[in-house]
């Protein structure tokens, strides 16, 4: 995009990009308060009481409520910029594919890295359980966040960012940036996790340089998260909510293995996203190249 349509684009919108970045931020932050403390007092009459604290019924709940706190200032925002709301990346015309690979991708991330971790003796599988139950919740669960985490980081401000004279790989480094900042508070955080949280979100956001569309971050998001935590066993950034089908024993907590933080805190982690992240990169620079043959 030119300079000149730049300044076009300004002047017909009426709101600069940054502007509108700001601004949703600051209605993200006020819609979560307010749809949150809506929810927790909703929440004993639509459960009752002596459920309220059990499982992840809270948890979706914030996760609902952050949710809707990211879309309202984007419906807003958008009707205000006179722009569809497709170009949030939600759209699933012509992108569906994107499903499937993201959940691929996600599951040959954790064959290598599981497997390796197996083979190097630093995880053990001491149980199975089935909780079919469990699953499902913590699936549903985990689609809410990363619903949530990809509209407000890519969808919205990353797609914004693509429309300024910033070059597209910075746009992409300074969102990702901001995916690793939103886990700052989260248990056992040190460097070598938050490093790999920012690689993750240049992962995550590699596609959608190209596609402008989050169907791929989006799967890749949810079964990068369910399959770490619910299914393998492992604490997903730190955190465990809920019960795991596999039972995993750390012989030592150490940087195969990612401790008390989990996959994401290992240094297999770190090799893996490393070589992932040009692939995505390397296929959507092609794809470009032949649209525009």
């Amino acid at each position: 995009m030119g300079q000149d349509e730049i300044r076009t684009e300004k002047h017909n919108r009426g709101l600069s990009v940054w502007g509108a970045v700001l601004l949703f931020v600051a209605g993200f932050l006020l819609f979560t308060a307010l749809y949150t403390t809506i929810a927790f007092e909703l929440l004993p009459w639509i459960v009752g009481k002596e459920v309220q604290n059990d499982g992840l019924i809270p948890y979706i709940m914030i996760e609902g409520s952050m949710l809707l706190a990211v879309l309202t200032p984007a419906v807003i925002l958008l009707r205000l910029e006179r722009r569809p709301f497709s170009d949030l990346g939600l759209g699933l015309k012509g992108h569906s594919i994107g499903l499937l690979y993201g959940t691929l991708c996600a599951v040959l991330l954790y064959a290598i890295g599981f497997g390796w971790s197996l083979l190097a003796g630093s995880v053990e599988i001491r149980g199975i359980h089935f909780d079919w139950q469990a699953l499902g919740a913590s699936w549903f669960f985990y689609l809410l966040v990363s619903l949530t985490e990809e509209c407000l980081v890519r969808g919205f401000i990353l797609g914004h960012l693509l429309r300024t004279r910033l070059n597209k790989f910075l746009s992409l480094l300074l969102t990702s940036l901001l995916f690793g900042a939103l886990h700052l508070t989260n248990p056992n955080i040190a460097f070598l996790p938050m490093l790999n949280l920012v690689l993750a979100g240049i992962l995550l956001g590699s596609s959608f340089l190209y596609t402008r569309n989050l169907c791929f971050p989006i799967a890749l998001h949810l079964f990068w998260n369910w399959i770490q935590g619910p299914i393998l066993g492992y604490e997903v950034s730190g955190n465990k909510f809920t019960t795991s089908m596999l039972s995993l024993h750390l012989p030592e907590e150490d940087l195969i293995n990612g401790g008390a933080f989990g996959f994401e805190g290992s240094l297999v982690c770190t090799v893996l996203l490393l070589i992932f992240i040009p692939l995505i990169i390397w296929w959507g620079e092609k794809r470009e190249a032949i649209a525009n043959v």
